[in-house]
């Protein structure tokens, strides 16, 4: 019997629907049902053939329950040995040696020191920092966000350098990024699953959090369809995630990647609405059957990029 085990936290109509989906397909050996973990045994199968991680971001512990699962070969969506070692930083930067539209971007050193850190333990960084150069670059309007963060928490946006010195001020010992601000006339927040399939969201960030999907948008334009769809997976397949979202902001027709570090995404039915939740569902329905049906691959190579490559 080939068990999917699907690993969430507080999300309800996500994990619940896509166990019953998966169950009700009635696929010859194949079961799905939420994981259950105890105390993991050292280099011990977990039992699953494949986990679907919702929440491992947030626990250090999962964490490491995935890595040892994939030891003794279960898959897991997303892969934890990537999602550890990736910022959003890293992936403005390769994104735009792959020909993605990105804006300008900046990672600066931390406000206050982190814990434990003191100044003799930064005698490399530059101080003062020359602060100017940085603002000739990006540009203002500009927005301050955390080099590794999500769910537009610590996102400020500044119009000049005193309203920048004010937000930088409060983020502590947060590590975090100055971004050419895109003045959009679009929005786009996709689903990609298994690096094949995308679903185009029509998205505002400057709505309620309740009302930022929306359900009664005008159809894509075809040649813009086409372009987030290439960008995407051109995005996902170089990192490795089988389950992301990638967010376009439009501006003067030229869909500018803002996010793309979203490995656990938003998948609440209240939230997404009716039909992007059922797309999500199916879609990663078929990514967890199609690849619970494979042969499972015991790690031969035991070498960190052995285990980055999935």
């Amino acid at each position: 019997m080939n068990k999917i085990g699907v690993l969430f936290g507080r999300e309800d109509t996500f994990p619940y629907t896509l166990i019953e989906t998966i169950n009700q397909r009635n696929v010859n050996g194949i079961t799905a049902e939420p994981v259950q973990v105890g105390g993991v045994m050292m280099a011990e199968p977990c039992g699953y053939r494949v986990i679907i991680d919702r929440i491992s971001q947030d626990v250090p512990f999962y964490r490491a329950f995935l890595k040892n699962a994939i030891l003794t070969g279960t898959t897991v969506i997303n892969n934890p040995f990537w999602w550890t070692a990736d910022d959003k930083f890293f992936n403005y930067a390769l994104a735009s040696k792959l020909g993605i539209a990105i804006p300008k971007t900046v990672v600066l050193p931390h406000n206050q020191h982190p814990s434990d850190i003191t100044s003799k333990s930064l005698r490399n960084l530059m101080y003062p920092l020359n602060w100017q150069e940085i603002f000739d670059y990006i540009g203002f309007p500009a927005f301050l966000k955390p080099y590794s963060g999500g769910g537009w928490k610590h996102v400020y946006k500044c119009h000049n350098i005193d309203e920048f010195f004010h937000h930088y001020n409060q983020t502590g010992d947060l590590c975090m990024t100055l971004q050419t601000s895109v003045e959009f006339e679009d929005y786009y927040r996709c689903y990609v699953v298994g690096r094949k399939n995308v679903h185009i969201m029509q998205y505002d960030p400057r709505r309620p959090q309740a009302e930022r999907y929306v359900l009664d948008a005008p159809p894509i334009d075809p040649e813009m369809k086409a372009r987030l769809e290439k960008d995407c997976l051109t995005i996902c397949n170089a990192l490795g995630y089988d389950m992301n979202t990638v967010e376009f902001a439009v501006q003067d027709g030229i869909p500018y990647a803002i996010d793309f570090l979203n490995p656990a995404p938003d998948a609440d039915y209240h939230s997404v609405g009716a039909d992007n939740f059922h797309w999500f569902i199916n879609a990663i329905a078929d990514l967890a059957i199609e690849t619970a049906q494979k042969q499972p691959e015991v790690a031969q190579d035991y070498t960190w990029s052995a285990f980055l490559k999935g």
